[in-house]
Formats: C-alpha cells, sequence, structure tokens
C-alpha cells in the first residue's frame, strides 16, 4: 500500500484496523497496533518523502499475528539508537513516534541506511 498522501495515512489506519479485527485482536490490541502504523506511516511520508507499507498476517502454532513494514528511500537515520529515545526529534513533533510505536508492538526492528533509506517491521501477536 503506497504512502504518497495525507489521505494515505488514513487508508493505512482503515486497513490497520481491518486486519486486525480480522485477526480477532481486542479492541485494545486493535488500538495498539492502529496507533503503531498511524505513527510509523507519517514518519515514512514526513521524514522519507513517502513509501509503501505491507501487512503479512502470521500464524505461528496457535499464536496468529500482523506483520507491518514500513519502507522508505528517504535519507535514512544516521542514529537509530539516539531516535528512538523519548523526547528525540529531527523534525517539529514531540519525538515519541518511534520509541513509542516500540512499545506498542511485540516485536519491532528497524534498518536504515545513510542516503538509502528506512525500513521499520513491527509484529503484534494474538
Amino acid at each position: 500500500m503506497p504512502i504518497r498522501s495525507s489521505q494515505d495515512l488514513v487508508l493505512v489506519r482503515q486497513a490497520v484496523r481491518t486486519w486486525s479485527a480480522e485477526l480477532k485482536f481486542s479492541l485494545v490490541e486493535q488500538t495498539k497496533m492502529v496507533t503503531a502504523a498511524s505513527e510509523l506511516a507519517r514518519n515514512t511520508l514526513d521524514y522519507g518523502g513517502g513509501g509503501e507499507v505491507t501487512f503479512h498476517m502470521l500464524q505461528d502454532g496457535l499464536r496468529k499475528g500482523l506483520r507491518l513494514s514500513f519502507e522508505d528511500r528517504g535519507p535514512g537515520i544516521p542514529d537509530v539508537e539516539l531516535a528512538l529515545r523519548d523526547g528525540y526529534t529531527s523534525g517539529g513533533g514531540m519525538g515519541l513516534g518511534l520509541g513509542g510505536s516500540k512499545r506498542l508492538v511485540n516485536e519491532f526492528e528497524i534498518v536504515s541506511k545513510v542516503g538509502e533509506g528506512t525500513r521499520v517491521t513491527v509484529t503484534r501477536w494474538k
């Protein structure tokens, strides 16, 4: 799913809500995943210049999950550890996006190369 405009952010949130509900996530679990996705989609648009998100339904034994991968070809993040700290922002935000998103999911991975872009993958299990 492309992330190129503010309208795309709405579509990402709606899709994550739908997929989370299909997986029988509780309302709290749905809200956590939608919130994390919203933050990461916004970062993809604002800092990465746009990109895309891919959705994957997972099955691990009895567990079901949803994995989202946000990818852009923007400037990259020079210091990922610093970017994950609460209060850090390279823009005008509150600096809660990456670190806050990490706390809302069960698995979080970020790969970023300066000059090449960033990929953030998050997973929530039921």
